[in-house]
């Protein structure tokens, strides 16, 4: 299914979760792997101006020191390139998401996988905002349509089988893209898919149980008008219930049902039609134990 992917890394002598998974990945599909490390510009004025890896101090970047930077990438992934011979390091100057956008439009990549935040925050003296998926990240999944895989730890081979995909669903275009996204998925992999709705719960007496009741059966409704796409070969559960924030609770639905992923729509929209990622899928993506697969409508990228 994914035979063309894409893994960008901001590490060079240490591995990096995202881009071990995609080696997996792309060796289960017998698929083309393309590692990309960003110097990323260390001056808005002047964008060749990059931190060497070992040092930090500042250096205009330049063929040699690319070269330098390519090969200790190569000596950190030494066994994985000798088991995995489709295999392509590049190393480019840049903003880190342009340049992954950039180089995934190049080779028509079918899957992006990234972390989801910048692991040298600290280094950079960046304080990570609770809630926020990173810079990087965001500025990806916002201008890309293809897959885009996010990966936070260090995942056993068993969770890349895909065997127990949970489906966030809102019923908006991007969700309803994830959702034939993850029957494909399911296609592929024999997935057992576990479509889940959320219901906001207000607060106040005077949201009745009555009330709540009546929105679960119409949500309900809902969902399984969705469901009914899915082919009878396709062993599906879909459930709704009442919570107040749906990170937690797409969380607590995927650990209680084992996931191996979690699959999304992307885009929201506030009041003054501006699109962003939805905070759900930025909360989900930095807590998640599983990869979190960020599908998005074409339709919804900005103009």
């Amino acid at each position: 299914m994914f035979t063309n992917i894409l893994s960008a890394t901001d590490l060079v002598e240490a591995r990096d979760a995202p881009v071990t998974a995609a080696f997996e990945i792309a060796g289960q599909n017998n698929g083309q792997l393309h590692i990309l490390h960003v110097l990323e510009s260390a001056s808005p004025a002047n964008r060749d101006l990059v931190k060497h890896f070992k040092t930090g101090q500042e250096l205009e970047s330049n063929p040699l020191y690319e070269k330098q930077v390519l090969a200790a990438i190569r000596h950190t992934y030494a066994d994985q390139l000798r088991n995995h011979p489709h295999c392509e390091i590049s190393v480019s100057t840049g903003y880190p998401f342009e340049e992954i956008l950039n180089r995934g439009r190049k080779i028509g990549t079918d899957l992006i996988v990234i972390g989801p935040h910048s692991s040298r925050a600290r280094q950079k003296g960046v304080v990570r905002v609770k809630g926020k998926v990173g810079s990087t990240a965001e500025g990806v999944i916002l201008n890309e349509c293809c897959p885009v895989m996010i990966i936070n730890q260090d995942l056993a081979h068993e969770k890349l089988r895909f065997k127990r995909i949970i489906l966030g669903m809102d019923f908006s275009d991007s969700c309803l893209a994830a959702f034939r996204f993850a029957l494909k998925m399911a296609r592929v992999y024999g997935s057992k898919i576990f479509a889940y709705n959320m219901l906001p719960v207000p607060p106040g007496s005077q949201y009745t149980q009555a009330r709540y009741q009546a929105d679960v059966n119409a949500a309900q409704h809902k969902l399984a008008a969705v469901c009914r796409e899915i082919p009878p070969q396709i062993e599906a559960e879909c459930r709704v219930w009442g919570g107040v924030h749906p990170h937690l609770e797409i969380l607590k639905y995927a650990a209680a049902k084992e996931a191996d992923t979690i699959v999304m729509g992307s885009h929201t929209t506030d009041k003054e039609g501006k699109w962003y990622v939805g905070s759900a899928v930025e909360r989900v993506s930095f807590r998640a134990t599983c990869p979190v697969i960020v599908i998005t409508e074409p339709a919804v990228l900005p103009r």
